[in-house]
C-alpha cells in the first residue's frame, strides 16, 4: 500500500510542470502567511482588547535596574537560560521500556543491513511505539544536526518511542551508525539543504503527508514533526489529557488567547494551524482527514501542504465539543480539533521575541524555528542563542580562540522616547558600529567573535507594521535575534578570500553561558580593560595585574594589537570590557577594504514601514560615514539594493 501511494505520487509530480520559479512560490507562501499573521492580528474575534487589561509580567533577563538618566545600563550578557538549556554533548545510551536502545553504534565488524530493511511497516513502527505513540521526524543528510538535536533532547527527557524518517541514504547510513533508530522514506532526494519554497521543498511536503497516511492505518497515535524544532519537556502527559482529540495542532498564532496551559480558544485563532507539531490518533475521522489532505496535494503540485491542510480543516469551523475541553468539530464537522496554546507549544515569535512563556510564567514543551530569517542558518543560530542546539565539541573550543566584548548602550538610546523607526535605528546603529569594531579585532587576531546581544525597539516582520504586532506580548526594547539585523547566512556562508578577505568565525551571544562550554575554555580567560593612553598604568605592555585584567590603551593601531595579543595567542577567551575607540583600522589598506566589502554584506534590512511600497529599510554597517544618514525606504527601484 506504502510504495503503491508513492508511486502515484511520482507520476503525479511527473505529469505536472514545476514551479516557473522557486522565487513564485516564495512570495506565494509569505502572502498566505502574512494573511494568517493579520487573520491573527486584526481579527475583531480575536479577543486582545480582554487579554491586555491582564496586567503584563516583566520579563526576566531583560532590565534589571534602571540606571540614572544618561548613564549606560549594565546589561545582562545573555538572558536567563531556557527551562532545559541543552546539557554537554555526551551521547548517552537511551532505552524505553521494551524498547531498542538510542544512541548505541552498532559494532564497526557488523555489516550494515539491506536498504529492504528499512522500509517503512508496521512491523518497524511496532518496535519502536510505547503506550500506543509513535513521535517521527524526517529529512535529508543537509539537516542530519537538527535531527541529532531532535533525538538528543527527546532521549534526555526519557523518550525513546522515535522514530526518523530518511528522505536519502547517505542520513540513513549515518543515522544507522549512531545508533538512532531510522526508517528508509524511499524518497532518494539530494544530501544538500533545498530552501525554502522550492519544488523539493515542496516535494518534501508531500512526503509528510504520504507518511501520516501510510502510519494512521496501523492503528498508532502519530506525533509528527518537523526538523527544526526541539522538545524542552515531555509532551506525553500533556496530549494526554485530551483522549478525545482526534488531531491537536500548533498554530501560528502571536496573540496569546489563554494564559495558562490550556488550549487556545479556538475562536480567537485566526493565525494559520501550524502542521511542524501535531498529533494524529488512528481514528476514522482523522484517517479520512489524512487521505483527502494527501489527495489534494498529489493532484496540484503547486498547493503548499500547509495551506493545503488549513484549507480543508477550515472548511466547518465548530461548534465546541464541550464546554471546557478546548476542543472544536473541523473539516467533516466530525473531526475533533485543538490548538495547541502557542506559549507554551512555541513559534519562532512566541519564543525568541515575546518570550511569551517566560511572562506568563509558564514552561514551554517546544519551540519551532518559524517567523525567522537568514535560512536554514538562521534557524540554527536561534537554537544556538537559546542553547538547545547540539553541537559537537569543536565547535566550543575554536582554534585560535575567541574574544568577546561588553556592549556599551546609554539608557536613553534604550529607553527614552517613543518607538519609532528612528529611535530603534539610532539604537542598533550604535551598537552596529560596537560590531564592526570587534569583527576588524577579531578578523586582525584570528579570533572567533563572540557576538553581542542586540537590542531592538521595533520587531521585524514581511509587512508594514507600526513597531509590533498588536496584541501580541512582544516588549519593547528587547533582545531580538541576530537574524533580525545581520544576514547569518552570509556570516557564516565562505567567501572568496582575495575579494572578502579571510572568514570571520561568529559565535551566538550565548556562547560563554553554554553549560556545553569545557572548562579548559572556562577557566583560560583575559580581561581587557581600555584605557587612555598618557594616563598613568596606561601603555602598550603585556603584562597583566594580579586579577588577570590587561590594560589596552584606546585607538591602537594594528602593530599594537598584534604586538600585545600574540603573548596570548593560548589564552582561549579574551574579553574587552568595551570595544568603543579601540582600533584605529587595518594598517595594510587593500586589507581593509576587503574587509569592508566583506562586513557591507553582513547587515539585512528592517520590515517594514507602513502604506509604503517598499517599507523595507536597509542596515548600513558605514551608517556613520555618510552625513546626513537617515532610515528611510528605497525612493526609487534603482535605490533598492544594499548599501555600497
Amino acid at each position: 500500500m506504502v510504495e503503491g501511494w508513492r508511486n502515484g505520487f511520482r507520476e503525479a509530480t511527473n505529469s505536472k510542470p514545476l514551479f516557473v520559479t522557486i522565487y513564485a512560490t516564495v512570495i506565494i507562501g509569505v502572502l498566505v502567511s502574512s494573511f494568517y499573521v493579520f487573520s491573527a492580528i486584526y481579527s475583531p474575534t480575536n479577543g486582545s482588547s480582554s487579554f491586555l487589561s491582564f496586567p503584563p509580567l516583566s520579563t526576566a533577563g531583560r532590565i534589571h535596574r534602571l540606571p540614572q538618566d544618561n548613564a549606560t545600563l549594565e546589561l545582562p550578557v545573555a538572558p536567563p537560560p531556557p527551562p532545559q538549556a541543552l546539557p554537554p554533548p555526551v551521547l548517552e545510551e537511551a532505552q524505553g521500556k521494551s524498547l531498542g536502545k538510542i544512541w548505541v553504534s552498532p559494532p564497526r565488524d557488523k555489516k550494515m543491513p539491506p536498504l529492504e530493511a528499512f522500509k517503512l511497516t508496521k512491523e518497524l513502527f511496532g518496535e519502536r511505539v510505547k503506550d500506543n505513540v509513535i513521535i517521527v521526524t524526517f529529512g535529508n543528510y543537509a539537516f542530519m544536526d537538527f535531527i541529532l538535536t531532535w533525538v538528543k533532547h527527546l532521549t534526555d527527557l526519557d523518550l525513546s518511542n522515535i522514530l526518523v524518517g530518511a528522505m536519502d541514504t547517505k542520513l540513513l547510513e549515518a543515522l544507522y551508525w549512531k545508533g538512532v533508530p531510522v526508517f528508509d522514506m524511499g524518497s532518494h532526494m539530494s544530501t544538500v539543504d533545498v530552501g525554502w519554497g522550492s519544488p523539493t521543498f515542496h516535494k518534501m511536503g508531500r512526503e509528510k503527508v504520504i507518511l501520516i497516511d501510510s502510519v494512521l492505518p496501523f492503528g498508532y497515535e502519530l506525533l509528527m514533526c518537523d526538523t527544526d524544532m526541539v522538545w524542552l519537556k515531555n509532551p506525553m502527559p500533556y496530549l494526554a489529557r485530551y483522549p478525545d482529540a482526534d488531531v491537536l495542532t500548533s498554530s501560528d498564532q502571536v496573540v496569546p488567547t489563554v494564559i495558562d496551559d490550556s488550549l487556545d480558544i479556538w475562536q480567537q485563532v485566526g493565525a494559520a494551524y501550524n502542521i511542524g507539531i501535531f498529533h494524529w490518533r488512528p481514528t476514522e475521522s482523522a484517517k479520512k482527514l489524512a487521505k483527502e489532505w494527501k489527495e489534494i496535494l498529489l493532484a496540484d503540485d503547486k498547493v503548499w501542504d500547509q495551506n493545503g491542510f488549513n484549507e480543508i480543516v477550515r472548511r466547518q469551523l465548530g461548534p465546541s465539543v464541550d464546554g471546557d475541553s478546548g476542543l472544536f468539530y473541523a473539516y467533516d464537522g466530525n473531526l475533533k480539533v485543538g490548538i495547541l496554546p502557542a506559549s507554551i507549544f512555541c513559534s519562532g515569535h512566541t519564543y525568541f521575541v515575546q518570550a511569551m512563556y517566560q511572562q506568563l510564567r509558564l514552561e514551554p514543551y517546544a519551540v519551532h524555528t518559524t517567523f525567522q530569517y537568514a535560512g536554514t542558518e538562521g534557524k540554527r543560530h536561534r537554537l544556538r542563542e537559546g542553547m538547545v542546539f547540539y553541537d559537537p565539541p569543536e565547535y566550543y573550543d575554536s582554534p585560535g580562540g575567541f574574544i568577546a566584548f561588553k556592549p556599551s548602550i546609554p539608557k536613553s538610546l534604550l529607553l527614552d522616547g517613543k518607538h519609532t523607526i528612528e529611535s530603534h535605528f539610532i539604537l542598533v546603529n550604535h551598537q552596529m558600529k560596537q560590531i564592526r569594531s570587534a569583527l576588524a579585532i577579531a578578523s586582525l587576531l584570528n579570533r572567533t567573535l563572540v557576538m553581542p546581544p542586540i537590542w531592538c525597539r521595533l520587531d521585524r516582520l514581511w509587512f508594514g507594521h507600526p513597531g509590533t504586532l498588536q496584541g501580541s506580548m512582544t516588549q519593547q526594547p528587547f533582545i531580538c535575534p541576530l537574524d533580525h539585523v545581520f544576514e547569518v547566512n552570509i556570516m557564516l556562508k565562505e567567501l572568496p578570500e582575495e575579494e572578502f578577505g579571510p572568514g570571520i568565525g561568529i559565535r551566538e551571544y550565548s556562547f560563554l553561558d553554554n553549560p556545553a562550554l569545557p572548562k579548559q575554555v572556562k577557566e583560560s580567560w583575559l580581561d581587557v580593560q581600555l584605557c587612555q593612553e598618557g594616563k598613568e598604568g596606561c601603555e602598550p605592555s603585556n603584562n597583566t595585574s594580579p586579577s588577570q585584567v590587561l590594560k589596552f590603551p584606546k585607538r591602537s593601531n594594528e602593530d599594537t594589537f598584534k604586538a600585545i595579543f600574540s603573548s596570548f595567542n593560548d589564552v582561549k577567551v579574551i574579553k574587552f570590557s568595551s570595544i568603543e575607540d579601540a582600533f584605529i583600522g587595518f594598517s595594510d589598506k587593500e586589507r581593509e577594504e576587503r574587509f569592508r566589502r566583506r562586513v557591507k554584506r553582513y547587515v539585512g534590512i528592517w520590515c517594514c514601514e507602513e502604506n509604503k511600497t517598499p517599507g523595507h529599510i536597509y542596515y548600513d554597517m558605514y551608517w556613520d560615514e555618510k552625513p546626513g544618514w537617515k532610515p528611510v525606504p528605497p525612493q526609487t527601484p534603482e535605490e533598492d539594493h544594499p548599501p555600497l
